[in-house]
């Protein structure tokens, strides 16, 4: 069972119906005991780092989100749920992040001939042989929102980086910690939608038995994706 972790901080419809469309079994629950039962668990995510940070204290999270990732659960930031992993940001000064990764969140800085925020199509450079992206081409293009971006402290967890007025770190990996922006590709090129997800989800003996035997097979069906299966009814607990 895959939990999305319900903290008020938008896109969870686009997480769940991915995961869904996937054939994967989702629940949307902010309840401690739920989470902790998880076989995967999501941080997804949009607004500001102040708000989401206020809202995890709010519903007491902090402690079983860092529970969660101490005992190894497999753990996928989205997006704001990226940065919230973090330190701090300029985005909120002040503010403490979960600090499960060394680095920090800053201002893409104004350059001429670009507007902020970031909107826009990017190719990304992968590196460090991440896991999510195995089996995806070298700077394939994916969509970018955002006016903020990662600069992470530990050079060898960074996974995907893109340019666009500075260097940005677009995904990171350490352990049983996966994060990334919310990306897509564009439905010209080879990178099947939700490709990354099914990656994270096959990281589990559970779902996909023994992920350094069976990945292989899992990348292979997934070209091309297969159409999303009719959507249920959301679980929230």
């Amino acid at each position: 069972m895959i939990a999305l972790i319900d903290y008020d901080a938008g896109n969870i419809k686009s997480v769940e119906k991915a995961f869904q469309s996937l054939g994967k079994e989702v629940v949307l629950t902010r309840d401690p005991d739920v989470l902790k039962r998880a076989d995967h668990v999501v941080l997804p995510g949009v607004g500001s780092f102040g708000d989401a940070m206020e809202n995890l204290n709010r519903y007491h999270l902090v402690p079983v989100i860092h529970e969660i990732v101490e005992k190894g659960t497999p753990f996928l930031g989205i997006c704001l749920g990226l940065q919230i992993l973090f330190e701090r940001s300029e985005e909120s000064p002040g503010v403490a992040g979960l600090g499960l990764l060394k680095g920090e969140i800053l201002r893409i800085p104004d350059k001429e001939g670009l507007k902020i925020p970031h909107m826009g199509w990017n190719s990304i450079h992968l590196q460090n042989e991440g896991r999510l992206f195995k089996g995806i081409p070298q700077e394939s293009y994916v969509y970018f929102v955002h006016s903020y971006y990662l600069k992470a402290e530990e050079e060898k967890i960074i996974k995907a980086t893109t340019e666009y007025s500075t260097h940005i770190h677009a995904s990171v990996e350490k352990g049983n910690l996966f994060a990334g922006r919310k990306k897509r590709s564009p439905p010209c090129l080879p990178v099947p939608p939700g490709k990354e997800l099914r990656s994270w989800a096959c990281h589990s003996e559970k779902l996909c038995g023994n992920w350094r035997g069976g990945l292989t097979d899992v990348y292979k069906t997934n070209y091309p994706m297969p159409g999303c299966k009719k959507r249920k009814s959301r679980k929230r607990c």
